[in-house]
């Protein structure tokens, strides 16, 4: 019979409750034991949810790993700014970690992380889930085998949807540096630029730059008759695609981040929204004139050790979805994840024809959370935590550096306007 793995858990949020999903859902396989979490609903709720005791619930990550609890794994996902200082203590006490991306927000923390999982021998897997995205682990197969040959360079794109960097990077709580602790390049790219460093695994990247800022969200790009609340003084509200009461109450959309632990409790009535968005929430700003320093559009290149180039380009756009094009000696890759499909094209000899190509399906339904990619990570997370081998999709945090080191050294070329060579840990 096959052990079942014990898992406690830092941070009760979004994220983690995702991963909370699969084990509920997967009893013969994983169960969480206890639970450290500072905000005292979110507690009793994952309390309540996880059927935990109180004397299995802490109120930080430092009350937990003090009490000895006997757990095979944490599941960190605390926000960008606290995973180092919440996972050292966990590898020290010998327990294997899953690590919510990004690592952490610069290169000394990284290095710290390494070291001191190199010297534990403790096991840290990072949440970049969409290694495990059937359209992604396609992708990587195909590769593997050599259906393209050597990779000679690589081109994406994360569109995101004008209201989700509207509600997380302008208006909410990764709108600034100083207070999340990650650029928007680390907090939302660093799934596609570790999936660069995944597809060309053999080597290593040397070199980056990098352009882009903040162009669209700002004062002195405000439309005439812009206020400074949508539901108090916007004279152009009803016609603005940013639209605090379009999004937060006629869509519905992010609400569990710009109503907060009464929305997810469904205590917080439509008017109480409202009141909220009209004075004090900080969802109710306008776009335009909110505190953010992250940037609204960056392209990144990358050169690597083999010779290979890529580049990553982030834009807000009506369709969210992610772009891919590798182009290697024998062919190419291209394709949209949300399409759930992908092209392999690769050079024809035939008179009729100047390719050969090959449509491959890779579908999710609506339901699957990254293309799938959240639970196949969970399991093989469990895999890994009992010695079993794990997938081609394994996220090892000696894997991961690779990526993180390629975001810090482009957020380093942009803000600086230089190239920035990317040194190995």
């Amino acid at each position: 019979m096959q052990k079942i793995v014990n898992a406690v858990m830092i941070g009760a949020g979004h994220r983690s409750l995702i991963y909370g999903d699969y084990i509920l859902e997967n009893p013969d396989k994983i169960r969480l034991i206890a639970v450290a979490e500072p905000n005292p609903e979110r507690r009793r709720q994952a309390a309540e949810l996880f059927h935990l005791k109180e004397d299995a619930c802490f109120s930080d990550a430092d009350a937990l790993y003090a009490s000895g609890v006997a757990a095979d794994l944490v599941i960190n996902g605390t926000m960008d700014r606290y995973h180092v200082e919440t996972t050292l203590p966990a590898l020290r006490a010998g327990y294997d970690v899953l690590l919510e991306k990004p690592i952490c927000a610069t290169r000394g923390e990284l290095e710290l992380l390494v070291k001191e999982a190199r010297r534990s021998g403790s096991r840290v897997m990072v949440c970049h889930v969409l290694r495990y995205a059937s359209f992604y682990q396609e992708i990587k197969k195909r590769l593997a085998a050599g259906e393209i040959g050597r990779i000679i360079s690589v081109h994406s794109e994360e569109n995101i949807s004008y209201h989700h960097m509207a509600a997380c990077y302008v208006r909410g709580r990764w709108a600034r540096r100083d207070q999340c602790g990650s650029s928007i390049l680390l907090a939302k790219c660093s799934h596609d630029i570790d999936l660069i460093s995944w597809y060309l695994s053999d080597t290593a990247p040397v070199f980056a730059t990098s352009f882009g800022g903040i162009r669209t969200f700002c004062a002195q790009n405000a439309p005439e008759g812009a206020g400074m609340r949508c539901l108090t003084d916007c004279k152009i509200e009803d016609q603005c695609p940013y639209s605090a009461k379009n999004n937060y109450l006629t869509k519905n959309q992010w609400t569990p981040y710009v109503f907060g632990d009464r929305e997810k409790a469904g205590t917080i009535t439509r008017e109480e929204k409202i009141e909220s968005l009209r004075t004090d929430n900080p969802y109710g700003r306008c776009v335009y004139h909110c505190d953010n320093n992250v940037a609204d559009h960056q392209t990144a290149m990358f050169q690597f050790e083999n010779g290979a180039v890529a580049t990553h380009t982030l834009n807000v756009s009506p369709k969210a979805c992610r772009t891919v094009h590798i182009v290697g000696t024998k062919g190419e890759i291209c394709g949209t994840m949300e399409d759930n499909y992908f092209l392999v094209r690769r050079h024809n000899l035939a008179a009729d024809c100047d390719y050969w190509e090959e449509k491959v399906e890779a579908a999710v339904t609506a339901a699957d959370r990254h293309g799938g990619g959240d639970y196949n990570l969970m399991d093989d997370c469990v895999n890994v935590v009992l010695g079993k081998k794990p997938s081609i999709s394994c996220t090892d945090l000696e894997d991961s550096v690779h990526g993180h080191l390629m975001v810090f050294a482009a957020d380093e070329a942009m803000e600086n306007g230089v190239g920035v060579k990317i040194e190995k840990i």
